[in-house]
């Protein structure tokens, strides 16, 4: 079994190919075409764990992914998420590959993920792209979301001022122009793309604040119990696309306004039949479209074998 360290996760990590693949693998996952068992979710006082695994069927491999998040470690000056993904032979069930990415390729996942959603989903012009929340994947997300607009003006909102003051620090070295906004309101009435990336357990994001022709993509809802958008705007949305409909109505953003019947789980459309366009995403500039991502293993599946075979072939 070969051991990949995160330098070599780094180093190696073909960007292009793995957006790519990461859209073949929502596609395979919207068309039935995996093997995905439920996410084992283990609650812990301080945090959590996630344990994802899968496989695309007629692949070489499948993929088990521990991923943890523990968001008072910064506190401590420590990550606040880790982790590891195990690749094995889809023929033999032998181990290939153990990459100690330390959560650094479910972060980068994430990130494509929020890219993905945005090229489909987000409107054409794009003037200002609003933040909510300051942390890691506050980061990737915007670092990605490079690969689909040209747009450098941003506006970011979070509980921390100091932190607030190092993301627009980073951000802006990446050449953007970064503004803290006083609250969140702010951030919706100048923005028409919005990442919420939060582990907000009440709605921080409002209907009446949403102008129309907005994308939000919300990320932090990722276990039972956080909320990022209050649940009229999932009602006054025009558009609703998952990454999984089983799991976002079960912990996802939209689970609360879906589990209440504010809305029906019929009303969502998954991310993979948007991009194959069994389904429609937006058809116009002046919709609300929101997507719901929690993250699925088929992403796990395609970036890590992505590493493992950029790794073989140098």
């Amino acid at each position: 079994m070969r051991v990949i360290s995160l330098a070599t996760i780094k180093a190696k990590l073909p960007v292009e190919a793995t957006i790519e693949a990461i859209e073949r693998g929502f596609v395979a996952y919207s068309n039935n075409a995996v093997t995905v068992p439920p996410v084992g979710h283990l609650a812990l006082p301080c945090g959590d764990c996630h344990i994802k695994y899968g496989y695309i069927h007629g692949d070489d491999f499948f993929v088990v992914k521990i991923a943890s998040g523990f968001h008072n470690n910064a506190q401590q000056g420590l990550a606040t998420g880790s982790g590891m993904m195990l690749l094995l032979d889809a023929k033999t069930g032998l181990p290939q590959a153990l990459l100690e990415d330390e959560g650094y390729l479910t972060d980068i996942r994430t990130a494509m993920a929020g890219l993905i959603a945005a090229r489909y989903l987000a409107p054409k012009n794009i003037h200002c792209i609003g933040v909510i929340g300051c942390g890691q994947q506050a980061r990737y997300q915007l670092q990605y979301l490079r690969y689909h607009t040209d747009c450098r003006r941003c506006i970011v909102w979070g509980r921390n001022q100091a932190q607030l003051e190092a993301y627009c620090q980073d951000v802006r070295q990446w050449g953007f122009e970064a503004t803290i906004a006083q609250s969140p309101q702010q951030v919706a009435r100048a923005s028409n793309l919005i990442i919420t990336s939060t582990p907000s357990t009440e709605a921080i994001l409002r209907s009446q604040w949403i102008q129309p022709g907005t994308h939000i993509t919300a990320m932090g809802a990722d276990t039972p119990g956080k909320q990022e958008l209050d649940t009229a705007l999932l009602v006054r949305a025009d558009v609703i696309v998952v990454d999984s409909i089983s799991q976002c109505s079960d912990h996802g953003e939209v689970h609360k306004a879906v589990q209440s019947g504010l809305i029906s789980a019929t009303q969502l459309t998954q991310l993979g039949h948007v991009i194959d366009q069994t389904s429609a995403g937006r058809t116009t500039q002046t919709q609300i479209t929101i997507a719901d991502l929690t993250g699925v293993a088929v992403q796990d599946i395609q970036i890590a074998t992505a590493v493992y075979r950029a790794c073989l072939s140098t």
